[in-house]
Protein backbone atom coordinates (compact mmCIF):
# COMPACT_ATOMS: atom_id res chain seq x y z
CA UNK A 1 0.00 0.00 0.00
CA UNK A 2 1.43 3.49 -1.08
CA UNK A 3 2.04 5.85 1.85
CA UNK A 4 -0.29 8.71 2.01
CA UNK A 5 1.64 12.44 2.14
CA UNK A 6 2.48 13.17 5.61
CA UNK A 7 1.00 16.56 5.72
CA UNK A 8 -2.42 15.31 4.06
CA UNK A 9 -2.09 12.52 7.29
CA UNK A 10 -2.26 15.18 9.73
CA UNK A 11 -4.42 17.87 7.57
CA UNK A 12 -2.25 20.47 7.33
CA UNK A 13 -0.80 22.89 3.97
CA UNK A 14 3.40 22.31 3.20
CA UNK A 15 4.28 25.70 4.47
CA UNK A 16 2.54 24.78 8.10
CA UNK A 17 4.33 26.03 11.51
CA UNK A 18 5.31 23.91 14.06
CA UNK A 19 2.82 25.14 15.89
CA UNK A 20 0.33 24.25 13.95
CA UNK A 21 1.61 20.81 12.81
CA UNK A 22 1.28 20.04 16.51
CA UNK A 23 -1.95 20.95 17.11
CA UNK A 24 -3.07 19.05 13.81
CA UNK A 25 -0.94 15.47 15.60
CA UNK A 26 -2.76 16.31 19.06
CA UNK A 27 -6.27 16.38 17.40
CA UNK A 28 -5.71 13.42 15.09
CA UNK A 29 -4.18 11.58 17.93
CA UNK A 30 -7.31 12.30 20.29
CA UNK A 31 -9.33 11.16 17.27
CA UNK A 32 -7.73 7.93 17.37
CA UNK A 33 -6.67 7.20 20.65
CA UNK A 34 -6.62 3.10 21.15
CA UNK A 35 -8.83 4.26 24.13
CA UNK A 36 -11.57 5.85 22.35
CA UNK A 37 -11.76 3.15 19.45
CA UNK A 38 -11.12 -0.26 21.31
CA UNK A 39 -10.60 -3.20 18.90
CA UNK A 40 -10.60 -0.51 16.06
CA UNK A 41 -7.53 -1.86 13.73
CA UNK A 42 -8.28 0.55 11.26
CA UNK A 43 -8.17 3.49 13.80
CA UNK A 44 -5.12 2.03 15.59
CA UNK A 45 -3.69 2.32 12.21
CA UNK A 46 -4.90 5.81 11.90
CA UNK A 47 -2.87 6.28 15.34
CA UNK A 48 0.44 4.87 14.12
CA UNK A 49 0.24 6.71 10.71
CA UNK A 50 -0.18 10.55 12.56
CA UNK A 51 2.47 9.47 15.16
CA UNK A 52 4.99 8.57 12.22
CA UNK A 53 3.93 11.58 10.11
CA UNK A 54 4.41 13.83 13.17
CA UNK A 55 7.81 12.79 13.93
CA UNK A 56 8.84 13.38 10.18
CA UNK A 57 7.46 17.26 10.40
CA UNK A 58 8.22 17.97 13.78
CA UNK A 59 12.12 17.24 13.39
CA UNK A 60 13.46 20.02 11.21
CA UNK A 61 15.95 18.25 9.21
CA UNK A 62 13.93 14.88 8.47
CA UNK A 63 10.90 17.68 7.14
CA UNK A 64 13.73 19.29 5.37
CA UNK A 65 14.57 15.95 4.20
CA UNK A 66 11.09 14.75 3.11
CA UNK A 67 9.63 18.11 1.77
CA UNK A 68 13.22 17.69 -1.02
CA UNK A 69 12.74 13.82 -1.30
CA UNK A 70 9.56 12.82 -0.63
CA UNK A 71 9.62 9.45 1.53
CA UNK A 72 12.32 8.10 -0.38
CA UNK A 73 14.46 10.36 1.38
CA UNK A 74 13.08 8.58 4.42
CA UNK A 75 13.96 4.96 5.75
CA UNK A 76 12.02 3.76 3.40
CA UNK A 77 14.39 4.98 0.41
CA UNK A 78 16.95 2.69 1.79
CA UNK A 79 14.77 -0.95 2.18
CA UNK A 80 14.49 -0.16 5.54
CA UNK A 81 10.71 -0.80 6.13
CA UNK A 82 7.89 1.86 6.66
CA UNK A 83 9.42 5.05 8.07
CA UNK A 84 10.14 5.51 11.81
CA UNK A 85 7.07 4.70 13.68
CA UNK A 86 5.00 2.39 11.22
CA UNK A 87 7.78 0.18 10.66
CA UNK A 88 8.58 -1.56 14.09
CA UNK A 89 7.93 1.11 16.69
CA UNK A 90 4.97 -0.07 19.16
CA UNK A 91 2.38 1.75 20.40
CA UNK A 92 4.15 2.05 23.98
CA UNK A 93 7.24 3.54 22.16
CA UNK A 94 5.36 6.28 20.55
CA UNK A 95 3.43 7.50 23.99
CA UNK A 96 7.28 7.45 25.33
CA UNK A 97 8.59 10.11 23.01
CA UNK A 98 5.22 11.87 22.36
CA UNK A 99 3.46 11.90 25.83
CA UNK A 100 4.47 15.37 26.78
CA UNK A 101 2.52 16.87 24.23
CA UNK A 102 -1.00 16.13 25.84
CA UNK A 103 0.13 16.71 29.68
CA UNK A 104 -2.76 15.80 31.31
CA UNK A 105 -6.02 15.45 29.19
CA UNK A 106 -5.47 11.75 28.40
CA UNK A 107 -5.78 10.38 31.88
CA UNK A 108 -9.31 9.72 31.77
CA UNK A 109 -9.25 7.67 29.46
CA UNK A 110 -7.76 4.85 31.18
CA UNK A 111 -4.00 6.34 31.00
CA UNK A 112 -3.22 3.98 28.18
CA UNK A 113 0.23 3.19 28.22
CA UNK A 114 1.22 6.19 29.82
CA UNK A 115 -0.38 9.38 28.35
CA UNK A 116 -1.03 12.09 31.14
CA UNK A 117 0.14 9.88 33.84
CA UNK A 118 3.38 9.41 32.24
CA UNK A 119 5.05 6.16 33.06
CA UNK A 120 2.31 4.64 34.84
CA UNK A 121 2.82 0.98 34.30
CA UNK A 122 5.60 1.76 31.85
CA UNK A 123 9.26 -0.14 31.70
CA UNK A 124 12.25 1.86 30.33
CA UNK A 125 12.82 0.55 26.53
CA UNK A 126 16.52 1.09 25.82
CA UNK A 127 17.36 2.11 22.61
CA UNK A 128 20.50 1.11 20.55
CA UNK A 129 22.75 3.90 19.62
CA UNK A 130 22.14 4.55 15.22
CA UNK A 131 25.48 4.26 12.63
CA UNK A 132 26.60 6.03 10.05
CA UNK A 133 28.18 5.14 7.05
CA UNK A 134 28.96 7.12 4.17
CA UNK A 135 28.66 5.46 0.75
CA UNK A 136 30.22 6.64 -2.60
CA UNK A 137 28.55 6.77 -5.49
CA UNK A 138 28.72 7.22 -9.71
CA UNK A 139 26.42 9.07 -11.92
CA UNK A 140 26.02 5.80 -13.40
CA UNK A 141 24.52 4.41 -10.04
CA UNK A 142 22.40 7.30 -9.21
CA UNK A 143 21.04 6.85 -12.68
CA UNK A 144 19.66 3.51 -11.98
CA UNK A 145 19.64 2.53 -8.69
CA UNK A 146 21.77 0.41 -6.98
CA UNK A 147 22.10 -2.53 -4.36
CA UNK A 148 25.74 -2.16 -2.19
CA UNK A 149 26.52 -4.63 0.33
CA UNK A 150 28.72 -3.20 3.19
CA UNK A 151 30.26 -4.40 5.89
CA UNK A 152 29.70 -2.63 9.55
CA UNK A 153 31.17 -3.24 12.70
CA UNK A 154 28.42 -3.09 15.44
CA UNK A 155 26.94 -4.26 18.66
CA UNK A 156 24.47 -7.33 17.81
CA UNK A 157 22.67 -9.19 20.21
CA UNK A 158 24.44 -11.54 22.67
CA UNK A 159 23.75 -15.22 20.94
CA UNK A 160 24.63 -17.21 23.94
CA UNK A 161 21.81 -15.17 26.40
CA UNK A 162 19.64 -14.41 23.11
CA UNK A 163 20.21 -10.41 24.68
CA UNK A 164 19.00 -11.16 27.87
CA UNK A 165 22.15 -10.29 29.65
CA UNK A 166 21.51 -13.54 31.47
CA UNK A 167 23.13 -16.57 31.95
CA UNK A 168 20.16 -18.70 31.65
CA UNK A 169 16.53 -17.80 32.44
CA UNK A 170 16.14 -18.35 36.15
CA UNK A 171 18.92 -16.11 36.14
CA UNK A 172 16.46 -13.13 35.83
CA UNK A 173 13.68 -12.28 38.78
CA UNK A 174 10.99 -9.48 39.16
CA UNK A 175 13.29 -6.42 40.32
CA UNK A 176 12.45 -6.32 44.39
CA UNK A 177 12.28 -2.79 44.74
CA UNK A 178 9.70 -1.88 41.71
CA UNK A 179 7.60 -5.40 42.03
CA UNK A 180 8.85 -5.59 38.02
CA UNK A 181 7.10 -1.95 36.89
CA UNK A 182 10.33 0.00 36.29
CA UNK A 183 9.14 2.99 38.56
CA UNK A 184 9.02 3.80 42.05
CA UNK A 185 6.07 6.20 43.66
CA UNK A 186 7.77 8.90 46.38
CA UNK A 187 4.89 10.71 47.91
CA UNK A 188 6.71 14.12 49.25
CA UNK A 189 5.08 16.86 51.76
CA UNK A 190 4.36 20.36 49.94
CA UNK A 191 2.80 23.75 50.96
CA UNK A 192 0.10 22.17 48.67
CA UNK A 193 0.01 19.48 50.43
CA UNK A 194 0.73 15.60 49.95
CA UNK A 195 2.47 15.17 46.44
CA UNK A 196 3.08 12.16 44.75
CA UNK A 197 5.71 11.57 41.92
CA UNK A 198 7.33 8.92 39.60
CA UNK A 199 10.72 8.37 39.03
CA UNK A 200 12.38 5.38 37.27
CA UNK A 201 13.87 2.37 39.53
CA UNK A 202 17.14 3.26 40.29
CA UNK A 203 17.67 -0.81 41.15
CA UNK A 204 16.93 -2.36 37.80
CA UNK A 205 16.91 1.08 35.68
CA UNK A 206 13.38 0.67 34.44
CA UNK A 207 13.52 -2.53 33.21
CA UNK A 208 11.88 -4.14 36.18
CA UNK A 209 13.78 -7.07 36.44
CA UNK A 210 17.08 -8.05 37.86
CA UNK A 211 19.82 -10.47 37.21
CA UNK A 212 21.20 -13.03 39.45
CA UNK A 213 23.10 -14.26 37.05
CA UNK A 214 24.83 -12.30 34.25
CA UNK A 215 26.01 -14.30 30.96
CA UNK A 216 29.40 -15.06 30.79
CA UNK A 217 29.71 -14.02 27.24
CA UNK A 218 28.43 -10.42 27.30
CA UNK A 219 28.97 -9.93 30.91
CA UNK A 220 25.74 -9.13 31.28
CA UNK A 221 25.06 -6.00 29.02
CA UNK A 222 23.02 -8.23 26.19
CA UNK A 223 25.40 -7.22 23.76
CA UNK A 224 28.55 -7.75 21.90
CA UNK A 225 30.32 -6.64 19.37
CA UNK A 226 30.48 -8.18 15.94
CA UNK A 227 30.74 -7.27 12.14
CA UNK A 228 27.52 -7.90 9.96
CA UNK A 229 27.12 -7.33 6.06
CA UNK A 230 24.41 -5.08 5.54
CA UNK A 231 22.72 -4.79 1.84
CA UNK A 232 21.36 -1.10 1.04
CA UNK A 233 19.03 0.20 -1.56
CA UNK A 234 19.85 3.00 -2.55
CA UNK A 235 16.97 4.52 -5.22
CA UNK A 236 17.97 6.11 -8.80
CA UNK A 237 18.07 9.82 -7.94
CA UNK A 238 19.69 10.39 -4.88
CA UNK A 239 22.14 13.15 -4.66
CA UNK A 240 25.60 14.50 -2.78
CA UNK A 241 24.44 14.96 1.07
CA UNK A 242 21.35 13.09 1.16
CA UNK A 243 20.57 10.74 3.88
CA UNK A 244 18.83 7.39 3.83
CA UNK A 245 17.94 5.16 7.09
CA UNK A 246 17.20 1.50 7.32
CA UNK A 247 15.59 1.10 10.47
CA UNK A 248 16.94 -1.48 12.97
CA UNK A 249 20.08 -1.48 11.40
CA UNK A 250 22.35 0.20 14.21
CA UNK A 251 23.75 -0.97 17.26
CA UNK A 252 21.82 -3.67 19.03
CA UNK A 253 20.43 -2.04 22.32
CA UNK A 254 21.18 -3.76 25.48
CA UNK A 255 18.94 -6.68 27.30
CA UNK A 256 16.50 -6.93 24.42
CA UNK A 257 15.75 -3.26 23.36
CA UNK A 258 15.05 -1.50 20.41
CA UNK A 259 17.76 -1.16 17.83
CA UNK A 260 18.95 1.86 16.20
CA UNK A 261 18.76 2.70 13.04
CA UNK A 262 21.56 3.06 9.95
CA UNK A 263 21.64 5.96 8.61
CA UNK A 264 23.54 6.28 5.17
CA UNK A 265 25.27 9.84 3.79
CA UNK A 266 25.54 9.79 0.30
CA UNK A 267 27.93 10.74 -1.64
CA UNK A 268 28.81 11.39 -5.50
CA UNK A 269 31.79 10.41 -7.23
CA UNK A 270 33.29 13.20 -9.51
CA UNK A 271 32.44 12.13 -13.09
CA UNK A 272 35.38 13.36 -15.08
CA UNK A 273 33.54 14.68 -17.92
CA UNK A 274 30.02 15.53 -16.79
CA UNK A 275 28.49 17.80 -14.37
CA UNK A 276 25.40 17.60 -11.99
CA UNK A 277 23.45 20.28 -11.33
CA UNK A 278 20.12 18.95 -10.01
CA UNK A 279 18.84 16.27 -12.20
CA UNK A 280 20.50 17.75 -15.12
CA UNK A 281 23.94 17.04 -16.57
CA UNK A 282 26.25 19.62 -18.32
CA UNK A 283 29.18 18.51 -21.23
CA UNK A 284 31.40 21.10 -22.61
CA UNK A 285 32.63 20.36 -25.71
CA UNK A 286 35.24 22.18 -27.74
CA UNK A 287 35.08 22.13 -31.16
CA UNK A 288 38.24 22.92 -33.72
CA UNK A 289 37.20 25.50 -36.02
CA UNK A 290 36.61 23.30 -38.72
CA UNK A 291 34.35 21.30 -36.84
CA UNK A 292 31.88 24.86 -36.13
CA UNK A 293 32.51 26.26 -39.75
CA UNK A 294 32.27 22.87 -41.44
CA UNK A 295 29.69 20.90 -39.46
CA UNK A 296 30.50 17.37 -37.86
CA UNK A 297 29.40 14.57 -36.31
CA UNK A 298 30.82 14.18 -32.18
CA UNK A 299 30.57 11.93 -29.92
CA UNK A 300 28.87 12.79 -26.54
CA UNK A 301 29.78 11.11 -23.13
CA UNK A 302 26.48 9.49 -21.24
CA UNK A 303 25.45 8.09 -18.37
CA UNK A 304 24.86 5.32 -20.23
CA UNK A 305 27.67 5.66 -22.61
CA UNK A 306 28.28 7.99 -25.63
CA UNK A 307 26.00 8.95 -28.18
CA UNK A 308 26.42 10.53 -31.58
CA UNK A 309 25.41 14.26 -31.91
CA UNK A 310 25.55 15.97 -34.96
CA UNK A 311 27.09 19.80 -35.17
CA UNK A 312 25.40 21.89 -38.06
CA UNK A 313 27.68 23.99 -39.92
CA UNK A 314 28.50 27.43 -38.75
CA UNK A 315 27.60 26.48 -34.99
CA UNK A 316 28.35 29.52 -32.90
CA UNK A 317 30.76 29.07 -29.15
CA UNK A 318 28.29 29.53 -26.79
CA UNK A 319 25.76 27.67 -27.57
CA UNK A 320 23.91 25.05 -26.10
CA UNK A 321 22.12 21.81 -27.16
CA UNK A 322 20.19 19.64 -25.09
CA UNK A 323 19.83 15.91 -25.38
CA UNK A 324 16.39 15.54 -23.44
CA UNK A 325 15.69 13.05 -20.78
CA UNK A 326 19.81 12.06 -21.04
CA UNK A 327 20.20 13.40 -17.23
CA UNK A 328 19.54 12.34 -14.04
CA UNK A 329 15.72 10.68 -12.96
CA UNK A 330 13.93 12.54 -9.86
CA UNK A 331 14.01 10.77 -6.69
CA UNK A 332 10.42 10.99 -6.68
CA UNK A 333 10.05 9.93 -9.84
CA UNK A 334 8.75 13.26 -11.33
CA UNK A 335 10.65 12.92 -14.36
CA UNK A 336 14.26 12.74 -15.79
CA UNK A 337 16.61 15.96 -16.58
CA UNK A 338 18.32 16.90 -19.43
CA UNK A 339 22.09 16.89 -20.70
CA UNK A 340 23.35 20.41 -21.74
CA UNK A 341 26.16 20.45 -24.08
CA UNK A 342 27.63 23.92 -23.66
CA UNK A 343 29.81 24.28 -27.07
CA UNK A 344 32.71 26.22 -27.21
CA UNK A 345 35.40 26.68 -30.42
CA UNK A 346 38.79 26.19 -29.87
CA UNK A 347 41.13 29.40 -31.61
CA UNK A 348 44.63 28.22 -32.45
CA UNK A 349 47.01 29.74 -30.42
CA UNK A 350 50.12 28.77 -32.46
CA UNK A 351 50.40 29.05 -36.05
CA UNK A 352 53.11 28.09 -38.40
CA UNK A 353 54.03 30.23 -41.90
CA UNK A 354 51.77 28.29 -44.13
CA UNK A 355 49.07 28.52 -41.79
CA UNK A 356 48.69 31.79 -40.92
CA UNK A 357 49.73 32.75 -45.12
CA UNK A 358 46.29 30.78 -45.60
CA UNK A 359 44.30 32.37 -42.69
CA UNK A 360 45.42 36.00 -43.93
CA UNK A 361 44.23 35.09 -47.41
CA UNK A 362 40.94 34.59 -46.13
CA UNK A 363 40.51 37.54 -43.53
CA UNK A 364 39.16 40.24 -46.05
CA UNK A 365 36.47 37.51 -47.23
CA UNK A 366 32.95 38.34 -46.42
CA UNK A 367 32.40 34.89 -44.59
CA UNK A 368 35.21 35.59 -41.87
CA UNK A 369 33.51 38.96 -41.09
CA UNK A 370 30.44 39.23 -38.80
CA UNK A 371 27.71 41.10 -40.18
CA UNK A 372 25.25 43.43 -38.76
CA UNK A 373 23.16 40.49 -38.15
CA UNK A 374 25.91 38.40 -36.22
CA UNK A 375 26.75 41.28 -33.74
CA UNK A 376 23.49 42.18 -32.77
CA UNK A 377 23.39 38.71 -31.74
CA UNK A 378 25.80 38.85 -29.73
CA UNK A 379 25.49 42.16 -28.19
CA UNK A 380 21.55 41.45 -27.23
CA UNK A 381 22.62 38.62 -25.60
CA UNK A 382 25.01 40.51 -23.53
CA UNK A 383 22.51 43.55 -22.94
CA UNK A 384 19.84 40.80 -21.35
CA UNK A 385 22.59 39.35 -19.24
CA UNK A 386 23.96 42.42 -17.60
CA UNK A 387 20.14 44.44 -17.43
CA UNK A 388 18.83 41.42 -15.58
CA UNK A 389 17.63 42.03 -12.10
CA UNK A 390 17.42 39.88 -8.71
CA UNK A 391 14.04 39.00 -9.78
CA UNK A 392 14.44 37.88 -13.47
CA UNK A 393 14.84 33.92 -13.97
CA UNK A 394 16.72 32.69 -17.29
CA UNK A 395 13.58 30.68 -18.88
CA UNK A 396 14.92 27.08 -19.47
CA UNK A 397 12.36 25.97 -21.61
CA UNK A 398 14.41 27.99 -24.09
CA UNK A 399 17.22 25.25 -23.79
CA UNK A 400 15.51 24.07 -27.08
CA UNK A 401 18.43 22.53 -29.31
CA UNK A 402 20.01 24.91 -31.03
CA UNK A 403 20.17 27.53 -28.51
CA UNK A 404 22.57 30.47 -27.67
CA UNK A 405 23.23 31.22 -24.08
CA UNK A 406 25.18 34.19 -22.77
CA UNK A 407 28.97 33.92 -23.02
CA UNK A 408 29.56 34.94 -19.69
CA UNK A 409 26.90 33.18 -17.76
CA UNK A 410 28.01 29.91 -18.95
CA UNK A 411 31.84 30.58 -17.90
CA UNK A 412 30.64 31.36 -14.30
CA UNK A 413 28.72 27.93 -14.18
CA UNK A 414 31.51 26.10 -16.00
CA UNK A 415 34.22 27.53 -13.67
CA UNK A 416 32.31 27.67 -10.53
CA UNK A 417 31.15 24.84 -8.23
CA UNK A 418 27.93 27.42 -8.09
CA UNK A 419 24.19 25.86 -8.84
CA UNK A 420 23.69 25.99 -12.04
CA UNK A 421 20.21 27.59 -10.84
CA UNK A 422 21.74 29.66 -8.66
CA UNK A 423 23.58 31.48 -11.74
CA UNK A 424 20.35 31.89 -13.92
CA UNK A 425 18.90 33.74 -11.07
CA UNK A 426 21.61 35.34 -10.25
CA UNK A 427 21.92 39.72 -11.14
CA UNK A 428 25.11 40.23 -12.95
CA UNK A 429 26.51 42.43 -9.60
CA UNK A 430 26.31 39.04 -7.46
CA UNK A 431 28.98 37.55 -9.63
CA UNK A 432 33.05 37.36 -9.04
CA UNK A 433 35.00 39.59 -11.70
CA UNK A 434 35.96 37.22 -14.15
CA UNK A 435 39.09 37.63 -15.98
CA UNK A 436 40.76 35.82 -19.15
Amino acid sequence: MEKRDYYEVLGVAKNASADEIKKAYRQKAIQYHPDRNPGDKEAEEKFKEAAEAYDVLSNDEKRARYDRFGHAGMSGAAGGGAGGFGGGMSMEDIFSQFGDLFGGHFSGFGGFSGFGNAGSGRRVVQRGSDLRVKVKLTLKEIATGVEKKIKVKKYVPCTHCHGSGAEDEKAVEKCPTCHGSGYVTRVANSIFGQMQTQSTCPTCGGSGETITRKCAECNGEGVVRAEEVITLHIPAGVSEGMQLSMEGKGNAARRGGINGDLLILVEEERHPELLRDENDLIYNLLLSFPQAALGASVEIPTVDGRVKVKIEPGTQSGKVLRLRNKGLPSVNSYGTGDLLINIKVYVPEKLTAEERKKIESLAASANFTPDASARERAFRSLRDFEDCSPAHRWNTTSFDSPTTIPQRWIRTRLTTSWPLSWARSASIASLPTLTD
